[in-house]
């Protein structure tokens, strides 16, 4: 498959990185000299200029990608570059922090095929999304982390709650959900867990037994 990332910070290079190494082709475009020279010197096609701009994406070959990966630290860019994409029929992936609210997640969500937001393990979330598949087989885990996939049982006191309401111990994290029989995907903070989802969890391996009572077990 052929992908462009536009932004080759932390989250677009190890994006970048993983899908080489799986076997695609990547073009990578950033405006800044520094970060194009060093893509250019790890291997990867390397496109100089504004990935908000069209004839710049048109530059990195939008026009034959399969998808297009938007991680700059900048949403505005990030959301143009995947409207340019939309327009020449990829799959879109954009990046927007996790201080956004609630709102803004929703608004960008319709237009765009993914949203992640990269606090920790990003490039890996990314890297599956871009591929269109389910967070199942996300890989490259810290030593210290896990990431365990449950389901919400119906005594579960999840049941009902938003994903932002959630009092989950420090350093966890869901960072897939899907309803019964769905694939896993990017949740936004608004999302209501029901009884029978199913939810990506990456947490501290100390952690994962309180992760998992709080999420599949009444509390007494």
């Amino acid at each position: 498959m052929i992908f462009v990332i536009v932004g080759y910070g932390r989250v677009g290079a190890r994006t970048a990185r993983i899908l080489s190494e799986e076997g695609h082709d990547v073009t990578v475009v950033d405006d800044d000299d520094d970060r194009i020279d060093r893509a250019t010197r790890t291997g990867f096609d390397a496109t100089s200029g504004d990935g908000a701009d069209e004839a710049t994406l048109l530059e990195a070959g939008i026009d034959e990608a399969d998808a297009i990966g938007a991680f700059t630290p900048d949403l505005n860019v990030n959301f143009a570059a995947c409207m340019v994409g939309t327009h020449y029929d990829c799959r879109t992936v954009l990046r927007i922090d996790e201080d956004y609210r609630e709102d803004i997640y929703e608004k960008y969500a319709q237009d765009v095929d993914e949203i992640i937001y990269p606090e920790r393990l990003g490039a890996a979330g990314a890297k599956t999304a871009l591929l269109g598949g389910d967070f199942n087989v996300v890989a490259d885990l810290a030593t210290n982390l896990q990431l365990t996939v449950l389901e919400i049982d119906t005594e579960s006191p999840a049941v009902g709650k938003r994903m932002s309401e959630l009092d989950l111990p420090n350093g966890a994290r869901i960072y897939a959900h899907g309803r019964a029989r769905e694939s896993l995907t990017i949740p936004l903070p608004g999302t209501e867990l029901e009884a029978g989802d199913e939810v990506a969890v990456i947490t501290e391996t100390e952690s994962t037994d309180e992760v998992h009572s709080l999420l599949t077990t009444a509390r007494p």
